[in-house]
């Protein structure tokens, strides 16, 4: 049964649009904590547009379950993470002009940072995890590193116009995670996710936990967090 991951940022992406005080990440942690969540995550970001660092540090506090950051290749970004050790970390590609992530992670690309990264965590105590797209060369280039954990971006997946596309991305995790499986590495997902086309991923065999915020904080804002939360649970854990 797979485990659900929320992310907060847009949580706190609400409360910048005003730079006031509400609604609060932390207090969002908490409620989702309670409701089911088997981990807290949140992207520390360079231009700092949603989770902030008083956030995080906060978070580190609070958090009972796991809390994962979500972080670039940023040096200082990396000092932020080895000092506050979250009990994860999880690296992704990161560009100022998007709106949000695009796309996995390029390992092959980015290998001799990833690694100096991924020593300087190892030392401090903190699990990584790369995310990824759901391809062989990355994987490859990930169990290469001695990466243990990766997370696949389903954007492509979640995106996806038409039966035959979605059903043909669903194949793609579906074989990639087998792969990935067979490379030794814990597998995760995530990126785009909804209500209504999350349990198709949920049931892949070999998928440890989905990460989801912002369709969970969507529907949060009719619902309520901690029905939104247990609504998203009640779909992940089968």
């Amino acid at each position: 049964m797979p485990k659900l991951g929320v992310n907060i940022d847009h949580v706190a992406t609400l409360r910048q649009a005003r730079r006031e005080f509400d609604p609060d990440p932390v207090e969002a942690a908490e409620i989702c904590e309670q409701a089911g969540a088997d981990s807290i995550v949140c992207h520390l970001r360079e231009d700092r547009r949603h989770i902030q660092d008083k956030d995080l540090k906060a978070l580190r506090r609070v958090v009972k379950t796991r809390l994962n950051l979500e972080m670039s290749l940023n040096q200082e970004i990396t000092k932020i993470a080895i000092r506050l050790r979250p009990d994860q970390a999880t690296l992704v590609p990161e560009r100022r002009q998007e709106v949000t992530t695009e796309g996995g992670l390029d390992v092959v690309k980015y290998s001799r940072r990833i690694q100096k990264i991924f020593d300087d965590l190892h030392e401090a105590g903190i699990e990584l995890s790369l995310f990824i797209d759901p391809v062989k060369e990355q994987i490859d280039q990930s169990a290469v590193l001695g990466i243990r954990m990766v997370e696949f971006h389903t954007g492509n997946y979640a995106n996806a116009k038409t039966k035959v596309a979605k059903d043909r991305e669903l194949r793609r995790l579906r074989g990639m995670t087998r792969y990935a499986q067979e490379s030794g590495l814990i597998v995760n997902a995530g990126h785009g996710l909804k209500y209504d086309d999350t349990r198709p991923v949920a049931e892949i065999e070999g998928i440890e936990e989905l990460n989801i915020g912002h369709s969970i904080i969507s529907r949060a804002v009719f619902v309520g967090l901690e029905r939104a939360v247990k609504e998203m649970a009640a779909v992940v854990k089968i």
